[in-house]
């Protein structure tokens, strides 16, 4: 199994100048806030149980950044979280804090880019920066099946760190494809933005993961 201290990046790493620098002003804003790249959420039962994987893009600022655990403290986690629980991937009550009490089953949650950059933006260099922590995750889960995209850059990442060419597997809202023992789900990112202008209605994103989970339970038979 890999080490998680090869797939989770130091609370200060330096590896992006830009994003390091960023977060250092907002340790001095904020101190009392996260405040660096944010860990993996992780299955109760362990790496073993992992069978999907959300892969988002980035920590928001003032949601994930802030509270150090991912999709927690904007609105992006409240669909997200409701979601999960829907299906059986969670257990809980979701009040977007870490101490929630929300814990994930069979599944696991990270990010593409770990630390939030500037207006939510991360650079091409910064995300392929981050995809070795992104790989080794992957890697991490020996009995993994699925893995859901949330976004383009997101759903590019990871089919690069699944050692595939990201033209052979375009973006799509519902699209999958399958890589080697995984199916890789893709779905619009479920932020405030997109759900404001209707671009992922509700309903379109648990469509995907009702597709995700009627994959598992083919799979699991």
């Amino acid at each position: 199994m890999i080490p998680k201290r090869l797939s989770e990046p130091p609370h200060d790493c330096p590896l992006c100048p830009r994003l390091h620098h960023f977060i250092a002003e907002w340790r001095e804003r904020e101190p009392e806030w996260f405040n660096g790249p944010v860990p993996t959420f992780f299955s109760r039962d362990g790496d073993e149980s992992v069978r999907l994987l959300i892969v988002g893009l980035a920590p928001g600022l003032r949601g994930a950044n802030r509270t150090g655990r991912p999709f927690t403290g904007d609105y992006a986690g409240e669909l997200l979280y409701a979601t999960l629980k829907r299906f059986g991937f969670s257990t809980g009550e979701f009040q977007a804090r870490p101490d929630d009490g929300v814990e994930l089953i069979g599944a696991a949650l990270t990010n593409a880019v770990r630390c939030v950059p500037p207006e939510n933006k991360p650079v091409g260099a910064e995300v392929n920066t981050c995809r070795s922590f992104l790989k080794l995750t992957i890697e991490r889960f020996r009995n993994l099946q699925a893995i859901v995209t949330l976004g383009t850059i997101a759903h590019q990442s990871t089919i690069r760190a699944l050692g595939q060419r990201v033209s052979d597997f375009p973006f799509s809202h519902g699209g999958q494809g399958k890589i080697g023992n995984v199916s890789v789900f893709s779905s619009y990112h479920c932020s405030r933005y997109n759900t404001n202008t209707g671009r992922l209605t509700e309903e379109m994103f648990v469509d995907v993961f009702k597709s995700v989970a009627n994959y598992l339970g083919e799979r699991s038979n």
